[in-house]
């Protein structure tokens, strides 16, 4: 009888986690500004090319090529990601979201091409919570080699 309550308190906190970040909603600071994506904020669960945090920094991705082709092939490795969607696509900005696949936990992933340093930069960060393990950082690296041994 006791494994049963167990399983079912489990089962109910589960669900609770799942539904809860099922209907997170993406936060106000996404996008671009001055031609910039937002800075990090204090937890370490995010990186962004472009801040000014050490402990967040992460290198931009080079490309060569036109921005056009950089923004199609970004997309291209984006929809081969598990749990990656893309959310929005403006010219040189692109928005994904990935979705963990246990408890579904929302991550935002920024791109923005500069065209001007042939890089693009890069935001990644959690949509809540506080530590990620560094599980941001990860996928970031992972896209850029990823995005360096891609041919398309």
């Amino acid at each position: 009888m006791i494994f049963f309550w167990c399983v079912s308190f489990l089962l109910v906190v589960y669900f609770a986690i799942v539904l809860g970040n099922y209907f997170t909603h993406p936060p106000r600071d996404l996008g671009i500004v001055n031609q910039k994506l937002s800075a990090c904020p204090d937890s370490p669960n995010c990186v962004c090319s472009q801040g000014e945090s050490p402990a967040h920094l992460i290198e931009p991705i080079p490309y060569s090529g036109t921005a056009e082709q950089a923004r199609q092939r970004l997309s291209r490795i984006l929809s081969r990601q598990p749990g990656c969607r893309i959310i929005r696509q403006e010219g040189d900005y692109l928005h994904a979201e990935f979705r963990t696949f246990v408890f579904r936990f929302v991550d935002d992933v920024e791109f923005l091409i500069d065209s001007g340093q042939n890089v693009i930069q890069v935001r990644s960060a959690s949509r809540v919570g506080y530590s990620d393990l560094g599980a941001n950082r990860k996928r970031i690296e992972t896209l850029r080699r990823q995005y360096a041994a891609s041919n398309d």
